[in-house]
């Protein structure tokens, strides 16, 4: 594809209504130390923002930047050539960063292509699945990770093993579905959003047959549809969340979040994050303080890459710092994800996430929830019914590939802890913000959905 279809496709996904299913027009990654040019590897790239004005081609210029037709070098870093925009490219960037979409997963002809997080922050990679199990082994391994990323990269898989099965008629393509769902099932247990996906998506495919003369095909093409209308959705509920949260976070002052809720965890935008970045948008100075979230470091790693990714003021703690930072005076607000909430408000959320809300409560800061209405399980009805997912020992027992522990010591590695409603001081979903007690507020807002 040449560099003037991947800008002209660039411009194309700022046109208003235009749905953006993952940003495939990157150049490259981008870095915060000149004008978005860095060396990766053996060859060097270039990213072109949402947004960002451009004329001509883009293309790799020797040392930084960005040339034009005419061989006009534009680039405003400290190489001295100057910038066309009046700012440096990285300043001019950082004006447009909120719009931009952070590519977490894409549907393509090929299959389903992910941002490999296990490499992140120091590698930007994809991963392409072109098979329903490749999808689920993405979800195993954490190269996607995230309960609303989870859920559409399921439906996804669902529509991925139906457009490649081999089946002629309806009744062998019902046993392909079922095949299919059951293998995606078995993935990842405590994140419901990839149930509901998958039961959305079965629903979907008995309406589809149920139709008077329809077509293998035509289910086929309606499955698919189906999974970019849930990635759509991902994104404008994560979005509206971020409208309804924004006014809880403290006008100045410190955030603290735990793992990653952000864009890498959703299809777009980010749920804690995402509340962060509205924030932002209206004119709250915030910093973000990102728990490092052992094992797996998604904090250190993700959280930090992608708010420094959108220019907003990050620091990263150690897990057992957040206490000291609370008594500092530091923190005024947390705010974090959700895996799965039971139907009393019970928040299933990545491991530590209780010991953060408990020292919350103890420091009279307030400690919100965000989460898409698909991870609220109302047929849940507390958290100790929440199943918890146990990771390998090897995730507690090395890091980069180095042993840190003595062999034989015992290893407990659970994925989420619940923390107890009562220290959650609000739910924020796209339906709105809910208080305690959230049995009635959950249950009235599905009256009032309906």
């Amino acid at each position: 594809m040449s560099h003037r279809l991947l800008l002209l496709l660039s411009i194309v996904r700022l046109l208003p209504g235009r749905a953006t299913r993952g940003m495939t027009d990157i150049i490259a990654g981008m870095d915060t130390d000149t004008c978005g040019f860095r060396e990766s590897g053996s060859f060097r790239r270039v990213l072109m923002p949402y947004g960002l004005p451009a004329t001509g081609e883009t293309e790799v210029a020797d040392g930084c930047g960005l040339r034009v037709t005419g061989g006009k070098k534009q680039c405003g870093c400290d190489k001295g050539r100057g910038s066309r925009f009046g700012l440096s490219f990285f300043e001019r960037a950082k004006q447009f960063t909120l719009r931009k979409m952070i590519p977490t997963l894409e549907w393509t002809n090929e299959g389903v292509r992910f941002l490999d997080q296990t490499r992140l922050p120091l590698e930007e990679t994809y991963v392409l699945a072109k098979s329903y199990e490749e999808v689920a082994d993405v979800i195993t391994t954490m190269v996607v990770r995230g309960a609303p990323a989870i859920g559409v990269t399921a439906a996804m898989g669902v529509a991925l093993g139906v457009k490649n099965s081999s089946a002629q008629t309806i009744a062998d393509l019902t046993r392909e579905v079922k095949k299919i769902s059951a293998v995606l099932a078995e993935t990842r247990p405590t994140a419901v959003n990839l149930f509901w996906a998958i039961t959305r998506m079965g629903e979907r495919f008995e309406a589809l047959k149920s139709r008077r003369g329809v077509s293998v095909d035509e289910i086929r093409a309606g499955l698919v549809a189906e999974a970019l209308k849930m990635y759509d959705e991902d994104i404008a509920a994560c979005r509206t969340m971020g409208d309804f949260g924004a006014p809880l976070m403290p006008q100045e002052g410190g955030v603290l979040t735990h793992c990653n809720a952000g864009a890498l965890a959703t299809c777009g935008y980010g749920t804690a994050l995402g509340v962060i970045r509205s924030a932002v948008s209206a004119g709250h100075k915030l910093h973000v303080y990102a728990d490092e979230t052992r094992p797996f470091l998604q904090g250190a790693r993700l959280t930090a890459w992608e708010l420094m990714h959108d220019g907003i003021p990050t620091t990263v703690l150690c897990d057992n710092m957040a206490a000291s930072r609370m008594r500092a005076g530091k923190i005024k607000a947390v705010v974090v994800g959700a895996d799965r909430i039971a139907a009393n408000g019970d928040v299933a959320n990545k491991i530590g996430t209780y010991g953060v809300a408990v020292l919350a409560k103890e420091h009279g800061i307030p400690f919100y929830v965000a989460a898409p209405w698909s991870t609220i399980d109302l047929e849940t009805a507390t958290g100790d019914e929440i199943p918890i997912e146990e990771r390998a020992a090897a995730e507690v027992t090395h890091h980069g590939g180095k042993q840190l522990t003595p062999h034989g010591v015992g290893i407990e590695n659970p994925a989420f802890d619940v923390t107890p409603a009562k220290y959650v001081t609000a739910i924020i979903t796209e339906r709105g913000v809910l208080r305690a007690p959230y049995y009635e507020a959950l249950r009235g807002m599905v009256l009032a959905g309906s």
